[in-house]
């Protein structure tokens, strides 16, 4: 063990005294902090600039019923043509937009929005929707229903879901505010993380490998250690580097939910009736919910990072150069891809039986599973995909380990897979 501690304090000090280690350590934190309150900071200060749009109306139905609003000002303008609107009100006239609308509303490319720069989805919807209330209202006139405005005024209702995770007691009150959209963005980051970190990481051990490999100085370092010694110390050193920095990320980030967060948008919080903004601001202040969930990523991360870190070194160990393990690289990032690729559908229903057994299996576990927490999973899953990831790990270790302590030796060929299963089952 004291052999295996020297090889860790080694890798753990060659890594965390470079300035690339110290400046992304830092400015990780900021970037982090920064995306937890852009979302905040652009539903609290969304003063998109009035657009001008010139509307000409052929069907005399919509035109003088748009309304104008923070985000767009309708002035229209029958008396003019398409082409001499579109001549009059160029780029340089500070109009945004013509809107021109034909005489029979219904028909296909009959609405037209002429723009003299980028429009926006929302600006779009805001026009169409406008268009098909007036048509709707107007249409509803031909039944000659009295009072039809204040029937449509007293009908139309606009329902804000509150979700909440039952407790058992059927009290809302003291039930946990949910936000499917807040449990997406934080599944979303906490996968894409540690998806960085095994891949950024773990391709630092197979460097790490090939480079001593091809330096001889790792003919020097087995003269005191066993090849099993030598990868265990290399893997742990760079597992230390790796929480060491989750672990300063999470003391910034929680500091943040503690202290930075409350100050700055508790006033804005309590004045506005947006729930998704208190549901997201209460989620953010909840410095023990965000404690949780870097618990949760440190042991998924440093298991799935252990797991992988296995599969680098005894990959490096097989060859001579980083370009000759690209072979064996595509072949170990397969399973990461793949987790990608199942965490999108977690959004989408995070109870699913896809889910569930890719949360498990321990070669996408950690990333799937990661994804899946923020949505209130059992305790019970999280438990066995856990231990099941960890075990793995010796497993892999084990058998890696038997490819090291060959693979270290040979220079000058890469090595078929047959050979590969052959160096396993040497003594």
């Amino acid at each position: 063990m004291k052999k295996i501690q020297l090889i860790i304090a080694r890798e753990f000090g060659e890594r965390a005294r470079k300035k690339s280690f110290i400046i992304t350590t830092l400015l990780m934190p900021i970037f982090m902090i920064g995306l937890m309150i852009a979302p905040s900071l652009m539903m609290l200060m969304d003063t998109a600039e009035q657009k001008q749009v010139v509307v000409i109306d052929r069907s005399g139905v919509v035109g003088d019923k748009l309304q104008s609003g923070g985000e767009v000002l309708f002035s229209v303008q029958n008396d003019l043509s398409k082409a001499e609107a579109c001549s009059i009100y160029g780029e340089d006239s500070g109009i945004f937009g013509i809107l021109y609308i034909g005489s029979e509303v219904e028909h296909r490319d009959s609405v037209q929005l002429i723009t003299n720069s980028s429009s926006s989805m929302m600006l779009e919807e805001n026009i169409a929707s406008q268009i098909s209330a007036i048509v709707e209202a107007e249409k509803l006139k031909a039944y000659n229903i009295e009072n039809l405005d204040q029937i449509l005024a007293s009908v139309a209702t606009n329902i804000e879901l509150s979700t909440f995770e039952n407790n058992g007691t059927g009290e809302v009150e003291t039930m946990e505010s949910t936000s499917s959209g807040i449990n997406y963005i934080l599944g979303m980051l906490l996968g894409m993380l540690l998806y960085m970190i095994i891949i950024i990481y773990g391709q630092m051990v197979l460097t790490s490998v090939v480079e001593e490999k091809s330096s001889r100085v790792i003919d020097v370092m087995v003269t005191s250690c066993t090849p099993f010694q030598i990868m265990m110390g290399k893997i742990l050193g760079i597992a230390l580097v790796a929480v060491t920095q989750i672990a300063i990320w999470a003391v910034l980030v929680i500091g943040a939910s503690k202290f930075l967060i409350p100050a700055l948008f508790s006033p804005e919080v309590a004045a506005t009736n947006d729930m998704m903004m208190q549901a997201l601001m209460g989620t953010l202040g909840n410095t023990s919910y965000i404690a949780g969930l870097f618990g949760y990523l440190l042991l998924f991360i440093l298991g799935g990072f252990l797991l992988y870190a296995s599969l680098y070194a005894a990959a490096g160990s097989a060859v001579d150069s980083v370009q000759d393990g690209q072979q064996f690289n595509t072949i170990i990032m397969m399973p990461i891809i793949l987790a990608l690729i199942v965490m999108m559908s977690v959004f989408n229903d995070p109870n699913s039986s896809v889910a569930f057994w890719f949360s498990i299996i321990p070669f996408t576990s950690p990333i799937v599973m990661i994804a899946r927490i923020p949505f209130g999973i059992p305790t019970w899953e999280v438990v066995v995909s856990l231990v099941l990831l960890y075990a793995t790990f010796l497993f892999v270790a084990w058998f890696a380990a038997k490819i090291y302590r060959i693979g270290i030796f040979m220079h000058g060929k890469r090595p078929s897979w047959r050979e590969l299963w052959q160096w396993t089952k040497m003594k």
